[in-house]
């Protein structure tokens, strides 16, 4: 078994290998020095902490105890399905019997000239560390994009004293699978905090001197910062993939037991689409932690034959400034929203079908305010219910009735 991705669903692959009595060989490679780690903290503890210090899924102990061999610091290049070979840049190779891409996915460029040093992404620890650097009282903090990571990013920033301004292109922040009612709420937290937030304004120029970055909006205003985010989405890995061979269609195309074409070779996480069969065999590619955990689990039962489906419900969170949102589900699969409100402000949205059923859940409230509710909607979803909307939408009705119903 050998695994092209050392990150969060390839980890978790490979343990899951073990816990499953996989008692062959099993290689986990990776083109980061790190062990493989969780990538939520980046843009969050990384930054915050007084040491930062890298969430390593495993140990070096750990790893070898299970047998689990990790070669780290190499990139894989090639993929020969007929030899059944992974090269390497440095010139090795290694056979594998099956192989799974957890390639994951890398930032999205901003395709503009004037990018330097002081213009940068964040995807690995290192970029954490170097974008921590300069998280000080006396520094400016421009972030390009107005997604979950560049507001995560922006809220660290914030703790620290830097100061901070958002420049979201789109008419408002969090416009990707966020309803407008939940990000309106984000968009006055982070105001309340101090952030600067600009929507609906292009970019037509930037200008990196070494010192500093010169952003010009489309109305002409100019946005200095000692430092500029990048955060405009993320594009799935998937050279290796495509120059072998293997379909590729908004990530590494896999059917529902996220197996590719070829029945040796599997994808999971960022860099793959699978079909979601609560949604009708929509082909979706989802960037979120506990996907990148559950399918990595997938595959590794699948590799070893067991031959299951996909079934797990999409499911986001965020956490700023003390509000932790949720979203279960694809809310963009909604025609008809019923709202619930809880306790302290907290609250969520329902989003129904035509027919009635509950596609998505989509909440907001201080700490873990809506955590249970929302796993309860994450059921009632996979079950392919139809509640009530008044039932939904009453605080009486205790969402655990209605999946006993």
């Amino acid at each position: 078994m050998v695994i092209i991705g050392a990150g969060e669903c390839g980890g978790r692959a490979a343990l899951t290998l073990r816990d499953l009595g996989h008692e062959g060989p099993v290689t986990l490679v990776g083109d980061e020095p790190h062990l493989p780690y969780e990538r939520p903290p980046l843009s969050k503890e990384a930054m915050t902490s007084e040491a930062p210090l890298i969430k390593a899924i495993a140990s070096d102990e750990l790893l070898a105890e299970r047998s689990i061999r990790h070669i780290h610091s190499v990139r894989a290049v090639a993929v020969d399905r007929a030899a059944h070979l992974v090269r390497f840049s440095e010139g090795s190779s290694l056979g594998y019997g099956k192989l799974l891409l957890a390639t994951g996915s890398v930032p999205r460029k901003l395709p503009m000239p004037g990018l330097g040093g002081r213009c940068v992404y964040l995807r690995t620890f290192n970029d954490a560390l170097a974008i921590r650097a300069h998280l000080k009282p006396e520094n400016r903090v421009a972030i390009i994009g107005g997604g979950f990571i560049g507001l995560e990013l922006a809220a660290s920033a914030r703790k620290l004293g830097a100061t901070v301004t958002v420049l979201e292109a789109q008419p408002r922040i969090l416009m990707r699978g966020v309803p407008a009612e939940i990000a309106e709420i984000i968009h006055k937290a982070h105001q309340a905090e101090g952030v600067k937030v600009l929507t609906g304004q292009g970019i037509t120029a930037i200008a990196d001197d070494g010192t500093q970055v010169r952003i010009t909006l489309a109305d002409r205003q100019d946005i200095v910062a000692d430092l500029a985010v990048i955060g405009i989405g993320a594009v799935p890995v998937t050279a290796l993939a495509a120059e072998a061979g293997l379909a590729i269609d908004n990530g590494i195309a896999v059917d529902e037991n996220l197996c590719t074409a070829d029945p040796d070779v599997f994808a999971a996480g960022d860099c793959c689409s699978v079909p979601l069969a609560v949604y009708g065999g929509r082909r979706v590619r989802l960037e979120a932690w506990r996907n990148a955990q559950e399918q990595g689990a997938l595959a590794a039962k699948n590799m070893l034959g067991a031959n299951e489906a996909h079934a797990a419900v999409p499911w986001f969170w965020s956490d700023q400034y003390g509000l932790t949102l949720q979203i279960a589900g694809l809310s963009d699969e909604g025609r008809s929203t019923v709202r619930r409100d809880l306790y302290d402000g907290a609250f969520i949205l329902f989003h129904l079908a035509e027919d009635g059923r509950l596609v998505a859940a989509s909440g907001i409230g201080p700490g873990n305010a809506v955590a249970r509710d929302i796993r309860l909607a994450e059921m009632l979803i996979a079950k392919r219910a139809t509640p009530a909307p008044e039932a939904l939408g009453s605080q009486s009705v205790k969402l655990k009735s209605l999946l006993a119903a």
